[in-house]
């Protein structure tokens, strides 16, 4: 069509000039004006008419190249700008480039002229990617928006005050409160019977608004948490450099590199690359892993997951554009803080003790109702309260109520609150410690878990190592070569070339400004690609032009080697393959030498060459071998269902040559294996390296001890492992210390085993492949940089940092949360059982209770926010490293626990008591006074108790103390607040002011809790649990 209009237009202007000749004669500038203005009109008419006819096609028009109409009359309209480009971004309708991946609509592509159309209308590049300039992003982005979705926001203030508002004892409190307040404006007037009402009001308003502050805090961090996990980094093409960004950084148009386990970052159309399967379940529900292709299935759906192969993709729809946005836009919110194992454990505890408290509460309710309607209670003034028709009914009621009020603030003081928000703020704290450590926790139960771990099997290369891949030797047949360049023969070198440069997942990027080479890529790529290009002087982009890939087989964990069937520019095909040295030795028959004549590998020959391997793997090198066949089509193409298929031959090669890779052990990794041996936890090395190299790693770590004999079964190889009997593997998995040339299903295998023998496990993982055992383990421990997104969504807590140090980092804190839980408990504990008796004695004997209902809310308070906030954020010390794991059956209160918490106990019950029937004769003070002495008393001891909760087992408990500002801090605001209460609060909380003696005197009482804190912990108690039994 455009072709007949530029005729249409060529033979205008012919026949404009042939008039032009005819009429010379005529008046010169009359036909020059006369001239301009026909050719103007009619090739304005003929350029107009062009346009009209390009961007208005029917739906059977043939051309391809910019418009496409569907039924419904919609269109993607690319036009003309007026700054003259001919592909406007504003022109383009997003909607319908959404809807072009999401409903996979092969015909509308067709009709649209296919992907690569597509990309000239984006204004793409397929070889160098878009501008990585401000200008390109910004206006792909004013025009696409970014990659990113609307999140529910989250949660205020007061979605948690409404919450805590739920709780019944809260709303008993606030019925009684208003009850109290009535009764007492009636009997004294609205100037003096506010007091006790108010003061409960009061009283519930600060212990709902600590609380709501606290899970605001709280919902806040995880919500920051979440974003950082988001933060997936991805491999685009701009500018023809391949470079990392965040994933919120992508926009249409880029070109998005895809390797085994990668996240798809947004939608997109398929463009290059081979065997690309993905795994669409997350978005599709179906499990079937889906086969991408240029043709017939371009079309990659953000949110799944690249299973196998390579290849490239151009976005198409970023954000809520995509079908993963539209998703999560639907979700209008999701818990954050699910509830963890040692929540649920906490909250069968918490729900105990209520029922203790309750029982408790019910008998003081009945005591104190029959005292008083029995007439044997008095008030203020030493009269009788009750009298039978004396006293009015809204004195009675009055009564009622106080009594209510006691008992049902008994219950809230006996229900211990605190301790599932102690779990969250201790989980909270060392989620924010952790990422600074370089551990980013994606599941809660993970923190805790991780402290209970008896055995950490672990990966070799990038955990142990380095990951810094180096190669140090060549060998070809059996010489080793220095200078490889000038000493290998040309055919040699240029299989080489092949073999390293067509068979890789890597890139060589070459710029005219840098000197080296820019080589992405996996470490052992960058590697191997590095090595060809500096010393056999590799040109990728000549050998992409002389040669042309037919088919790619990608690394397997099974076979352990990749293979690619090539074709170059005299149309020969030839088959590579690369891969760890003896399986691929193992499908060579000849070899070659420097010279390039291939010589057959005998029994002699090849008993040197597995000497050779072995020799270099025992100095801790990890060895590759390539090899090579000329192949002919009918061995490798066949017809199946109409496709055709291609398959890799896997004997009859000659071996090309094979190199020694250097892997320097991390500098951490020796000292932190040391310190998890020293904490009881059992490290294992599970490695696809061959056992000669695995051993010398695992002996340059300190797994194994140097100089020492290993004995048999200590290292073992997976397939030995996998063919083992169920029973012997159980009898035999305790002792194995490395696994050698291991699947991801014999590390499947082993977490399997070591868990049904009661280990709580943990396993380091970074490829797609071991996402099952990631799964199947307690904790499941990804690498940030070297693993895969699927890899890492299978796990419970990310290492930012590859290294081995940061996973003896993470058990350190795993122990840290699990102990300033137990010490929040044995304070926690010690309060509930100290005020239960001392209310319940003191209800049965004199018929009132020693602590009023503000009184207890404000201990309830102390003990349950304030206590948690100053218990739970200890950081962890080297000592919690010196006991053996908790493991999966120890009871979450041990007998160190209960001999501390009975023994404050007892004293405080012992020192109130006394108080309450002797305090006014020991002290000469009257009853308000000595209410007041036991109210200050009992605070006092729970802010010394703070102190020796801090230390289960150490006498002393102020070791750290200057490094845990938040606990003094804690400790500060509650003696403030105390004194407060007691001295300018009196009507509030039912006071009266202290003198300095009597101050000295509390005091001094409370202070007497650290020698004995200090005496008791001198006594020995069994290790069998006493009170508690051991949770399975």
């Amino acid at each position: 069509m455009a072709y007949t209009a530029i005729n249409f237009m060529l033979s205008l202007n012919s026949k404009l000039e042939s008039c032009t000749i005819i009429a010379l004669n005529k008046s010169s500038k009359a036909l020059r004006r006369w001239r301009l203005a026909y050719n103007a009109i009619y090739s304005s008419r003929a350029l107009l008419s062009l346009v009209r006819e390009i961007i208005v096609v029917d739906d059977d028009s043939s051309d391809p190249l910019l418009h496409y109409h569907k039924q419904d009359h919609h269109s993607l309209k690319i036009e003309e700008d007026e700054d003259g480009d001919s592909f406007g971004f504003s022109q383009l309708d997003k909607g319908l480039l959404a809807d072009l991946v999401k409903d996979k609509n092969s015909k509308d592509l067709n009709k649209f002229g296919g992907v690569a159309v597509l990309a000239r209308a984006l204004k793409v590049d397929s070889e160098k990617g878009i501008h990585d300039n401000d200008e390109d992003i910004g206006s792909r982005k004013a025009a696409f928006g970014s990659n990113s979705y609307h999140k529910p926001p989250p949660k205020g203030l007061f979605h948690f005050v409404i919450e805590a508002f739920k709780d019944h004892t809260i709303l008993i409190l606030l019925v009684c409160a208003t009850l109290s307040l009535g009764f007492g404006i009636k009997e004294h007037g609205i100037g003096e019977g506010w007091y006790e009402g108010g003061s409960i009001f009061v009283a519930v308003f600060l212990v709902v608004v600590v609380s709501s502050l606290s899970n605001l805090r709280q919902e806040r961090q995880f919500f920051k948490l979440s974003k950082l996990s988001d933060n997936i980094q991805v491999e685009v093409l701009r500018d023809g450099r391949r470079q990392k960004i965040s994933i919120f950084d992508i926009v249409v148009g880029d070109i998005v590199c895809l390797n085994l386990g990668n996240q798809i970052p947004a939608d997109g159309l398929f463009i290059e690359g081979h065997s690309l399967q993905v795994d669409e379940s997350s978005m599709t529900g179906e499990s079937d892993h889906v086969e991408i292709d240029c043709v017939e299935v371009p079309f990659l759906i953000s949110g799944s997951k690249v299973v196998d192969g390579y290849g490239k993709m151009i976005v198409t729809s970023v954000g809520m554009n995509t079908a993963w946005g539209k998703m999560m836009s639907s979700i209008t919110g999701q818990s954050t803080n699910d509830e963890t194992p040692l929540q649920a454990r906490l909250n069968k505890l918490t729900a105990l003790i209520g029922k203790v408290g309750l029982s408790v509460a019910l008998l003081v309710l009945i005591v104190m109702f029959v005292r008083y309607f029995t007439g044997n209670t008095k008030d203020k003034e030493g009269n009788q309260e009750f009298l039978r028709g004396k006293t009015n009914t809204d004195q009675v009621f009055n009564s009622v109520v106080r009594i209510v009020s006691v008992a049902v603030t008994i219950v809230v003081v006996a229900i211990p609150e605190g301790l599932p928000l102690a779990v969250t703020l201790t989980l909270a704290y060392s989620m924010k410690r952790m990422m600074a450590d370089q551990a980013m926790v994606r599941k809660l139960s993970a923190c805790e878990t991780m402290g209970s771990a008896t055995v950490i099997c672990t990966d070799k290369t990038g955990t142990l190592t380095m990951n810094q891949m180096t190669i140090t030797k060549f060998w070809l047949g059996g010489d080793e070569l220095e200078s490889c360049y000038n000493t290998i023969s040309p055919l040699v070198l240029q299989l080489l070339h092949q073999g390293v440069g067509l068979n890789t997942t890597g890139n060589v990027d070459k710029s005219t400004s840098d000197v080296a080479p820019q080589i992405s890529g996996s470490p052992t790529e960058k590697a191997i690609l590095s090595w060809a290009v500096l010393e056999l002087r590799m040109d990728m982009e000549l050998l992409k032009k002389t040669c042309k890939i037919v088919h790619v087989e990608t690394f397997n964990s099974t076979k352990k080697r990749s293979g690619v069937l090539v074709t170059d520019n005299v149309n020969s095909l030839h088959t590579h393959w690369k891969g760890a040295a003896e399986m691929v030795l193992g499908m060579c028959t000849t070899y070659y030498d420097r010279t390039g004549l291939v010589r057959a590998i005998d029994i002699q020959t090849r008993n040197q060459l597995e000497r050779t391997i072995e020799g270099m793997a025992a100095s801790s090198l990890r060895c590759i071998a390539f090899a090579h066949k000329n192949t002919r089509w009918d061995e490798t193409k066949r017809l199946i269902d109409g496709k055709v298929q291609y398959s890799l031959e896997e004997d009859g090669f000659t071996l090309l040559g094979i190199v020694g890779m250097k892997d320097p052990c991390r500098p951490r990794a020796k000292e932190a294996i040391e310190a998890c041996r020293l904490a009881g936890v059992e490290i294992k090395m599970i490695t696809g390296d061959n056992v000669f190299t695995a051993k010398a790693i695992a002996t340059e770590c300190g797994i194994l001890r140097p100089n020492q004999q290993v004995e048999d079964g200590e290292v073992i190889e997976g397939s030995v492992f996998r063919n083992y009997t169920n029973e012997e593997r159980m009898e035999k998995v305790d002792k194995i210390r490395v696994m050698a040339r291991s699947t991801p299903m014999d590390k499947l295998l082993m977490v399997r085993c070591l868990r049904l023998k009661q280990h709580v496990v943990a396993v380091t993982g970074d490829g797609t492949n071991d996402a099952p055992a990631l799964k199947e383990a307690d904790i499941g421990l990804s690498m940030g940089i070297q693993g895969t997104e699927v890899a890492k969504e299978s796990s419970d807590i990310v290492i930012l940092d590859d290294d081995f140090g940061s996973v003896a980092t993470v058990l350190r804190w795993g122990r840290c949360v699990y102990n300033n839980i137990q010490k929040f408990i044995q304070f926690q504990l010690t309060v509930n059982v100290a005020a239960l008796v001392i209310n319940f004695i003191a209800a049965v004997s004199s018929g009132e209770v020693p602590l009023t209902t503000v009184q207890l809310l404000w201990v309830n308070l102390i003990m349950d926010t304030l206590g948690a906030l100053a218990l739970a954020t200890d950081r962890p010390t080297n000592d919690l490293m010196k006991h053996a794991p908790v493991g999966r059956i120890e009871p979450l209160i041990t007998n160190v626990m209960w001999r501390n918490l009975l023994s404050q106990a007892f004293y405080q019950i012992a020192v109130l008591l006394t108080l309450q029937f002797r305090g006014q004769s020991i002290f000469g003070v009257n009853a308000a006074v000595k209410d007041t002495l036991i109210f200050n008393t009992f605070v006092l001891c729970q802010v010394f108790n703070e102190f020796n909760s801090r230390k289960l087992e150490k006498q002393n408990v102020f070791a750290g103390l200057h490094k845990n500002r938040l606990f003094m801090g804690v400790v500060g605001i509650t003696i403030v607040l105390q004194v407060v209460m007691v001295e300018f609060l009196k009507k509030f909380a039912d006071t009266t002011s202290l003198n300095w003696w009597q101050w000295l005197v509390c005091v001094g009482i409370a202070a007497v809790s650290w020698p004995i804190s200090w005496l008791v912990k001198l006594i020995p108690v069994p290790s069998k649990p006493i009170f508690t039994k051991k949770n399975n």
